[in-house]
């Protein structure tokens, strides 16, 4: 069951930087875009670009991103051969105890990888947004004879500080790997989406579990050590959108950028199909020249009141004279009567009185309301 390429798809981490929509659910299993999971993208792409053998590496909070991946038909990844699996620590070979970092995750399902005898692997994230085309990337590493091929993203130079950098010669060979440098060399981030030649990585993997100050990292540890030993690696430029949605505020953001008219990451694309799990109904786009007053509209949303440029999931309820404004709503919420609610996300199942304001002003984090949050603001 040799295979050209595996995919490893790392959706165990935390989350906690986006607070409490994480509380109790995977960060790769937070709703986006109207019906769709953060996921989904990830998995979108693995299937558009016929990567047929994809290992999900989940660990914290997994049940509902377990259920919502299920054997990965939506996907069209539940194939006799290859196919998607699911890879808890309780199924790796460390006999059930936590992956203690990205790299370690991978390590501990070495056994998955050997059964294909991949030439290649290719590491992703499941918690960033973006539409990619992994076999132009497969195919720019193999040309390169590359033992490592790293995709990165042209930032701004006022906020490459934040990233891990990658600084390259002329013809993208990398050369030096800094992370999160107080004067950046070059705007070249690191997209967090890596092949490897599966005969160097296993080497490194294996070399990497052995070191006891490790931190059992991709970006940490193994890359710089790639580096170290003159390893051939180069850089792959993407030019397109590309979101890590790692906080509140850029969770909000890359919601908004689906409403503008020009965005360039349709999820409407025939061509580029985002596939998901949930609800076949379509989401429910609010744009900016698009205001919904007194309509039933399709998810089985029913509003009475106002909504304007923001993104409904299905059964939302708006009632009369309500009002609500730049905000992610999501499945079965109920907003009461004469309710204002302006930049902030309401998390699924809650239901806002009538009289409610929910209002954040633009210079501070959108507002994540549940229905426990939701008692304490009405009765403070």
């Amino acid at each position: 069951m040799k295979k050209d390429c595996v995919a490893m798809l790392l959706a165990g981490g935390k989350g906690t930087r986006l607070g409490p929509l994480t509380k109790n659910l995977a960060k790769p299993a937070v709703p986006f875009g109207g019906k769709y999971r953060i996921i989904d993208f990830a998995l979108s792409n693995c299937a558009n670009s016929r990567i047929e053998t994809v290992g999900v590496l989940t660990q914290y909070s997994p049940m509902v991103l377990n259920k919502h991946i299920g054997a990965g038909k939506a996907w069209d990844l539940d194939q006799p051969s290859g196919g998607l699996f699911i890879l808890s620590p309780f199924t790796a070979s460390n006999g059930g105890q936590w992956y203690e970092g990205t790299a370690d995750s991978v390590y501990q399902n070495i056994h998955y990888i050997e059964q294909y005898e991949p030439e290649n692997v290719l590491i992703i994230s499941g918690d960033h947004i973006y539409h990619m085309n992994y076999e132009l990337l497969l195919e720019h590493h193999i040309e390169s004879g590359a033992d490592a091929t790293i995709s990165v993203i042209e930032v701004p130079w006022e906020e490459a500080s934040r990233f891990g950098i990658l600084n390259t010669d002329e013809d993208l060979s990398i050369y030096e790997f800094d992370e999160k440098p107080a004067a950046p060399k070059s705007n070249l981030a690191s997209m967090g989406i890596y092949v490897f030649k599966w005969s160097v990585l296993k080497q490194y993997l294996i070399d990497d579990a052995d070191t006891e100050r490790s931190s059992h990292d991709f970006g940490k540890d193994v890359i710089p050590a790639m580096l170290n030993n003159d390893c051939s690696m180069y850089a792959y430029p993407f030019h397109g959108y590309w979101k890590d949605v790692g906080t509140i505020q850029s969770y909000w953001e890359a919601n908004m950028d689906l409403l503008e008219e020009d965005f360039c990451l349709s999820l409407h694309n025939k061509e580029w199909r985002t596939y998901s799990n949930d609800s076949d109904d379509p989401p429910q786009f609010i744009a900016d020249t698009a205001t919904v007053r007194n309509a039933i509209i399709n998810s089985g949303c029913f509003v009475k009141g106002t909504v304007e440029r923001s993104i409904l999931f299905s059964h939302v309820k708006v009632g009369t004279d309500s009002i609500v404004r730049n905000s992610i709503i999501h499945p079965n919420v109920t907003i009461g009567e004469n309710v204002t609610i302006d930049r902030a996300i309401i998390q699924e199942g809650t239901t806002i009185p009538d009289g409610t304001e929910i209002i954040t002003s633009a210079n501070d984090e959108p507002l994540v309301i549940d229905q426990e949050s939701m008692s304490n603001l009405v009765f403070s």
